[in-house]
């Protein structure tokens, strides 16, 4: 991720950067898998400090037997980045918004 500079976040911001994050893992994983092909599915965001900021999404994937070929590696990969993703657009959306005042 890029270097984005910001004021110290609330903790209302920090909170909704950690619910933007997972809800960006939870919607890429289920516009590619069914939630009925899915035995148990759980994204975590978590963030470190206020200045720099350090975020981790963890993500634990496990489908039904019947999906024994698809490549879960590679979609929570794919989900990881797009939450980071997620993040970064809301990190640059709020920067705009210090940098006006």
């Amino acid at each position: 991720m890029d270097e984005i500079i910001l004021s110290e976040l609330t903790v209302e911001q920090l909170e909704k950067l950690c619910e933007i994050g997972e809800k960006a893992v939870r919607d890429y994983v289920l516009s590619k898998i069914p939630s009925r092909r899915i035995s148990n599915f759980d994204a975590t965001v978590t963030t470190e400090g206020n200045k720099p900021i350090n975020v981790n999404i963890e993500v634990e994937l496990e489908l039904s037997p019947l999906m024994k070929d698809f490549n879960v590696k590679k979609l929570t990969k794919e989900a990881v980045e797009k939450g980071f993703a997620a993040i970064e657009e809301y990190l640059r959306e709020i920067s705009c918004k210090f940098t006006k005042y």
